[in-house]
């Protein structure tokens, strides 16, 4: 008898699992019906919930594909367990694709979005803007936007009413699209987190010129690595070994690059200018000296020199800077020997001066703020003024990696100071973090891995601001994690000097008292 009601429990569960589902299609296959303003839905399909590791969504959900105008495209998921909250992720480089740095808070029960911005292309290539300045606006903060505002109506048509609370995170370009957001969009979300913000588009695409006029001075040759990433391995453990000690761990890494004030002049010349091990050329000290440096005009610096650390990790300086080897990076175009020279020239060729033929070597970088000016009004996000994104009681998140090769973490850094000095309370609403070690919106050395996405609800939901957001680093098999706190900018975590150095509750949050 028992078996037997066991049996009828088993089977009852499986009929109004099944029924559920077959409501849950359909209620996905009818989103297709849906008549939303300048929006063709072109696909809706209903997600079964999977263990796969390999895809980035488990629960069950409808995916929502679509157009918005003639060609955002978009791609939503609606988890059938919905928290009633929206969280949208920015996308990266050029974008190209739909891309959603978000899609992880699907899991947490967020409905989610993300956009290709317009138009289709690698990451890497910029040759859709060329004579295409509605696209070029759709790039630089329209598609966002209008992603945002479609989705939510979607969102109330599907189930019913609007979400709750909006959120949005984005790295790299995605970190600019976050604060364009909270610049010229501010009733879009509710919270926003901006990693690794190219907010100054048009200054950051300028220093990749200068690098990559230094580094790879003639266009027409095959070119190899500037420095070899093994004689930029040698330059980091120089670095390490003058400073890494400075923040009272001896750890590999970092805590604050400022405080290093290591002379690229006590590496010995090499013997005779023959490349060496542990010397340096005149040519290869001349490439670095120059990427070490800030770029400035007659109105003050443009942008900030780069801060040591990460020089000689693959994923560092070889692959954004200085170069790895000869390396195709655009499908079609030839050889490009780093990311930095991919960005900076797609940018002035496209963007800038409407030439797939124009030549960085030969460009005189005086001209660069007269030349980019329009594209500046477009792209930039570096205005401290977010008066309306702090009525509506928005909350703030930038965080950025001090080993950062593409973007400087200093230059994000400045943006913040002249936040605070617009508004003396901004802390109420923005606050940033720098994260030791960490590499492009990842990686690195350290702890890096941190809940931001956490940290922005808690703030938002909970009025909880962050003073302090644990980094974590996932041990060995058998060994704990790492972990590192993550200070609110201008405190910084310092050893109390007892406990363990990996352990996070061995550092205090402190201010620095100076900086010579």
């Amino acid at each position: 008898m028992i078996q037997r009601l066991a049996c009828s429990a088993a089977l009852l569960a499986t009929l109004a699992s099944t029924a559920h589902a077959q409501r849950t299609a359909a209620n996905c296959a009818a989103v297709q019906k849906q008549h939303l303003t300048d929006v063709k839905i072109t696909e809706a399909v209903a997600v079964a919930a999977t263990r796969d590791t390999t895809t980035p969504v488990h629960v069950a959900h409808c995916r929502v594909a679509g157009t918005i105008g003639k060609e955002i495209r978009f791609v939503a998921l609606l988890p059938d367990a919905w928290n009633g909250k929206f969280f949208m992720g920015g996308g990266g480089g050029y974008v190209g694709s739909v891309d959603n740095s978000a899609i992880g808070s699907v899991d947490e029960g967020y409905a989610s979005v993300g956009t290709d911005t317009g138009h289709q292309g690698s990451p890497i290539d910029a040759r859709w803007a060329l004579g295409s300045p509605d696209r070029v606006e759709n790039f630089g903060h329209v598609a966002v936007h209008r992603t945002a505002v479609s989705a939510k109506a979607l969102l109330k048509a599907y189930y019913g009413k609007d979400p709750e609370r909006s959120y949005f995170l984005g790295c790299s370009n995605g970190g600019r699209q976050a604060l364009m957001e909270a610049q010229r969009y501010p009733a879009d979300f509710d919270g926003i987190v901006a990693a690794a913000p190219a907010l100054d588009f048009t200054n950051f695409a300028t220093s990749f010129i200068r690098n990559a006029q230094a580094a790879f001075p003639n266009p027409r040759a095959t070119q190899g690595p500037a420095v070899p990433p093994e004689l930029l391995a040698f330059v980091e453990r120089r670095v390490l070994q003058a400073c890494d000690a400075l923040d009272g761990v001896k750890d590999g890494t970092l805590e604050d690059p400022r405080d290093c004030h290591f002379k690229l002049s006590s590496i010995a010349a090499c013997p005779a200018d023959k490349p060496g091990a542990d010397c340096l050329t005149k040519a290869q000290r001349t490439v670095l000296d120059r990427i070490y440096a800030p770029i400035s005009d007659a109105r003050g610096e443009v942008y900030p020199g780069q801060p040591f650390g990460g020089e000689g990790h693959s994923e560092g300086w070889p692959a954004w800077i200085t170069g790895v080897g000869p390396h195709e990076l655009i499908p079609g175009t030839g050889i490009v020997p780093s990311l930095q020279f991919a960005f900076g020239t797609e940018f002035y060729k496209y963007f800038v001066f409407g030439d797939s033929t124009w030549d960085y070597s030969k460009y005189d970088l005086r001209n660069w703020r007269r030349d980019t000016q329009k594209m500046a009004a477009i792209l930039n996000t570096t205005d401290p003024e977010m008066k309306a994104f702090k009525a509506r009681r928005g909350k703030l998140i930038i965080y950025h990696g001090w080993s950062d090769p593409a973007l400087n973490a200093k230059q994000t850094i400045a943006y913040y100071d002249q936040v605070l000095k617009h508004d003396p309370n901004a802390r109420d609403h923005a606050r940033l973090f720098l994260v030791p070690g960490m590499f492009h919106c990842g990686g690195g050395t350290g702890p890096n891995a941190a809940d931001w996405r956490g940290a922005i609800a808690d703030w938002v939901e909970r009025a909880h601001a962050p003073d302090r957001v644990i980094a974590r680093e996932r041990g060995a098999k058998g060994s704990a994690d790492k972990t590192h706190p993550l200070c609110a900018y201008p405190a910084r975590a310092t050893y109390d000097g007892k406990g363990k150095t990996d352990d996070a509750s061995s550092y205090s949050c402190k201010a620095p008292s100076s900086r010579p």
